[in-house]
């Protein structure tokens, strides 16, 4: 195994963030995969904004459980399950978000949303199995020179949890500038997912 030299990696990122940037790392990789569970483009809104105003999430958070019920479609037709797999992936990082965004949990959430995201998009990518196996060492910048072969979906989805940690912590930006620009990317990615599920349904009928 080699360590890659630019950059710090994905897990140093988790581990070097304040609250603020868990909380929004976390909410922004729920967000990516929404299109999972079939919910609208807005539904987590009222999350984002209460994270912008340094509000208690906890009443938006209770709205979106429910709009997003607690059933869920299996995101087009994957083999073996895997659609179904994404669906309960989507489903824990939205059951496991804590009341709160600060203290010690919010730091374990976003580290198990970060594995989570990158779960489901393996699970919803037309890569070869074997193209998928470095995922773990990539989060850590490590590669096992199969790097090259990695999973376009994963390999995307995992630059963009890269990219919003850096811009949350850059404090040029402003905690409220992170933000926007944190949810801009996540916007970008959640349309990437919602083409493939709607591609997957679209087979599947």
């Amino acid at each position: 195994m080699t360590r890659e030299t630019y950059g710090m990696s994905l897990v140093e990122l988790i581990a070097q963030a304040d609250e603020r940037g868990l909380a929004a790392s976390g909410l922004a990789c729920l967000d990516r995969c929404v299109p999972v569970l079939g919910g609208d483009d807005d539904v987590l809104r009222p999350l984002w904004a209460s994270l912008a105003e340094g509000g208690n999430w906890a009443g938006p958070l209770a709205e979106a459980r429910a709009a997003l019920g607690t059933g869920g479609e299996p995101a087009g037709r994957v083999p073996g399950g895997t659609a179904q797999e994404a669906v309960t992936l989507t489903r824990r990082m939205l059951d496991a978000a804590p009341a709160g965004h600060s203290g010690a949990e919010i730091r374990e959430w976003a580290d198990g949303c970060s594995v989570a995201a990158l779960q489901v998009h393996r699970l919803l990518d037309t890569a070869p199995t074997g193209a998928t196996r470095s995922v773990a060492a990539r989060r850590e910048g490590r590669t096992d020179g199969t790097s090259s072969l990695s999973s376009p979906l994963v390999a995307a989805e995992l630059r963009r949890q890269v990219r919003i940690l850096e811009l949350l912590s850059d404090k040029g930006t402003g905690p409220v500038g992170g933000l926007r620009q944190a949810l801009d990317v996540s916007m970008e990615g959640r349309r990437v997912l919602r083409a493939v599920v709607s591609r997957r349904a679209r087979g599947r009928g």
